[in-house]
């Protein structure tokens, strides 16, 4: 990754209290920038489909449109055939190793 870039990141959350916290983290590192925050799903389809992130940070129970659905809707906005298929392998994955993480947590040495 180019060192002058840094990654680019959207937080959709309907809490503000939420969408600030995560902010300030993402916000603290030096290569990422958090360059939009939606307060539901609709709004982080309207604001990825014009700031085009790198990362969109979404919470899946929202008002108008829920997590799943926006999430759904911006993996189809710029996917290429078989594009789809692939983020959603790549999702399920990080499901996978999250719920692995959750219910066998790693104890230091």
């Amino acid at each position: 990754m180019n060192e002058s870039r840094s990654i680019r990141v959207i937080i959709a959350d309907d809490q503000e209290l939420v969408r600030a916290g995560f902010a300030m983290v993402i916000g603290s590192q030096p290569d990422m920038e958090v360059v939009g925050q939606a307060p539901d799903g609709a709004q982080a389809v309207a604001l990825a489909e014009s700031l085009h992130p790198d990362v969109v940070l979404m919470d899946v129970r929202m008002p108008s449109m829920d997590g799943i659905e926006a999430t759904s809707r911006i993996t189809s906005l710029s996917a290429a055939p078989g594009d789809a298929a692939d983020s959603a392998s790549l999702a399920a994955d990080a499901i996978n190793a999250f719920v692995d993480w959750l219910y066998n947590p790693q104890t230091p040495n």
